[in-house]
């Protein structure tokens, strides 16, 4: 939580605590790590040093403005941007969230499936993550389609990979072995 994301982090973090957004600006941040994760042409224009200052500036606010992302975020984003430090946003989005989870005492568990999770099998893995690692577990999801079925979750140092993917390569690795 250091470096160049926990230092912006913990700015942001600290004025949405003075403003009492916490769980808001969380929210217009999980939008758009979804959108960069979605939108490699929005990922290509944050990380490239080819884009100038206020083309990045502009491309990223018509995005959140669009998007409607809060006020407090959209200041932020900004003043990342006129820093020429849009390549770090995704890093300092991981970090407020770091940051949050641990104000409330949550884990963090990065869960990537084949397809979307719904909100039933969402609240499922909620409830048997906190049973297992016996605390609150917010959950990160990520889709892969390459996984092909299955889940991959990632919680503290741990990791339980039961996908389809990982199960046809080892399936693969021991059929080669016994020929």
């Amino acid at each position: 939580m250091s470096g160049l994301p926990g230092r912006y982090a913990h700015a942001l973090f600290e004025l949405a605590d003075e403003q009492d957004a916490l769980d808001e600006v969380r929210g217009d941040l999980t939008g758009l790590r979804t959108m960069i994760r979605e939108a490699p042409d929005l990922a290509r224009v944050l990380t490239s040093p080819v884009v100038g200052r206020d083309e990045q500036a502009a491309a990223v606010d018509a995005v959140m403005e669009r998007a409607g992302i809060g006020d407090l975020t959209r200041r932020f984003v900004n003043v990342v941007a006129r820093n020429r430090r849009l390549f770090a946003l995704p890093g300092m989005i991981e970090v407020y969230g770091a940051l949050l989870a641990e104000r409330r005492g949550e884990m963090t568990a990065e869960v990537t499936s084949a397809r979307p999770l719904s909100d039933s099998q969402r609240s499922a893995l909620e409830s048997a993550l906190m049973r297992s690692v016996g605390a609150n577990v917010s959950i990160d999801a990520r889709v892969d389609p390459g996984i092909l079925g299955g889940l991959v979750v990632k919680v503290g140092s741990r990791m339980v990979d039961s996908s389809l993917r990982t199960k046809l390569d080892k399936l693969q690795i021991s059929m080669k072995g016994a020929a």
